[in-house]
């Protein structure tokens, strides 16, 4: 990075070839400070008919989705079915550092825009590649939604209940997850190329990424077995049977929400402690009395029956149903009890903590007449400025002339002519 360069991408140009399954990553290299060039058919990508919208007007330009997954980048309009199309996307591949796509596995070969063709014309150049289940194996060329990546990925068989089917993570995750690992995968390959000067061909598999984020779920059938699963606003505890899984609230109801906070003894020492503290508390108010005398060192999950702990689980219920959410929390930091608030938006756009990191950024959109609010970078570096967004989402063409005329040299005329042959 150059020393002056108040972003680490910065001098670096990325094409982004990305519909909607793809274009987080993009965004996060724009985030990080890369010239990003969205690059979409003229009639404008379909991902900005996605939902939700400004206002609640649906148009085009007003996707909610779009502002954000392309936050960050220039838009120029490019038809790459045509022979025109694609001399001009060659051109700008030759100098350009990264390019991001999400077509399904051999559909930039079939127009001579492969991998093979961009690594002769820009040794140097990297190509990240983000589809569901990567280039190869027999699942290539499926086309999925969010739910059916998720489910062919194990996400939603975590969620739901003992009693109930696996449930729908009705926040997008397939492709989001696979954009985070697309940027992983493209900061690597640049990494090795400053070290040797090659390009690479970066391959990510959405379902690969979504493998990742469950936890222990895998670790637990590799050692017992036994499928995990959430349990709604329960923890699972899986042991052998007999006695079989013991299942433990974890999300509790209060006076104003929810709070997180695990209960129990044994060899959990901070829990153990947690809930000894916890218990006094409630005692001081007149809760939790059968409780007084317990010992929770004696406790052992290995043994403990679902009856017992269901016992001891209504005591605490009942305590905390009489506290809002600021009170538990401010009183658990306090006496070392382990409850944490569980926040809704509101919360978290007020949240003295997210202000203090200057997390939420507003960002002008002078075609609406206002400024709205997003979410930035979770991450501080030293020596670089705080994250502010480099533009809003682009318009439909709104920077053809910027890079036709001027980057490639392209006359008015010529631009006239490439529009109305339904090339740009």
């Amino acid at each position: 990075m150059n020393n002056e360069a108040e972003k680490f991408l910065e001098g670096y140009r990325v094409l982004d070839l990305c519909d909607e399954t793809g274009q987080f990553c993009g965004k996060i290299l724009g985030d990080l400070g890369a010239d990003v060039i969205k690059i979409e058919p003229p009639c404008g990508d379909p991902a900005r008919n996605k939902g939700p919208f400004y206002h609640d007007m649906p148009h085009p330009e007003k996707s909610l989705h779009w502002f954000f997954t392309n936050l960050n980048k220039r838009g120029i309009t490019l038809n790459l079915e045509t022979a025109a199309g694609r001399d001009i996307f060659l051109k700008l591949a030759a100098s350009a550092d990264i390019v991001v796509e999400s077509y399904k596995p051999g559909y930039l070969s079939s127009l001579n825009l492969g991998y093979e063709i961009l690594e002769k014309l820009n040794p140097g150049l990297i190509l990240t590649s983000i589809t569901p289940f990567g280039q190869t194996g027999p699942y290539a060329q499926y086309s999925v939604t969010d739910l059916v990546g998720v489910s062919m990925g194990g996400m939603a068989r975590l969620y739901g209940y003992m009693d109930s089917p696996p449930l729908r993570f009705s926040a997008p995750q397939f492709y989001f997850n696979g954009g985070l690992q697309g940027v992983l995968g493209t900061m690597v390959a640049l990494y090795h190329r400053e070290m040797t000067g090659e390009g690479q061909h970066v391959d990510v598999s959405c379902q690969q990424a979504v493998v990742l984020t469950l936890m222990m779920a895998s670790e637990i059938w590799d050692i017992l077995k036994a499928n995990y699963r959430g349990i709604g606003p329960y923890g699972m505890s899986v042991r052998p049977t007999p006695p079989g899984p013991i299942i433990t609230r974890w999300v509790w109801p209060c006076k104003d929400g929810y709070v997180y906070l695990m209960v129990g003894g044994g060899a959990a020492l901070g829990v153990r402690i947690s809930t000894e503290n916890l218990t006094a508390w409630a005692n001081q108010h007149g809760f939790c009395l059968p409780l007084k005398d317990h010992n929770w060192i004696e406790d052992n999950s290995a043994t403990i029956t679902q009856e017992e702990v269901t016992a001891v689980e209504n005591q605490f219920a009942e305590f905390l149903m009489t506290k809002t959410k600021t009170e538990l929390f401010d009183y658990a930091i306090q006496n070392n009890i382990m409850l944490v608030p569980v926040t809704d938006a509101a919360d978290l756009s007020a949240s003295p903590q997210l202000k203090a990191r200057e997390f939420w950024v507003e960002v002008d959109h002078p075609e609406l007449g206002e400024k709205i609010t997003y979410p930035g970078l979770p991450i501080h570096w030293t020596g670089l400025p705080p994250y502010q967004p480099q533009r809003r989402s682009p318009l439909i063409g709104e920077h053809n002339v910027q890079i036709y005329e001027e980057a490639l040299g392209l006359s008015r005329e010529e631009m006239i002519i490439l529009k109305n042959r339904g090339v740009i």
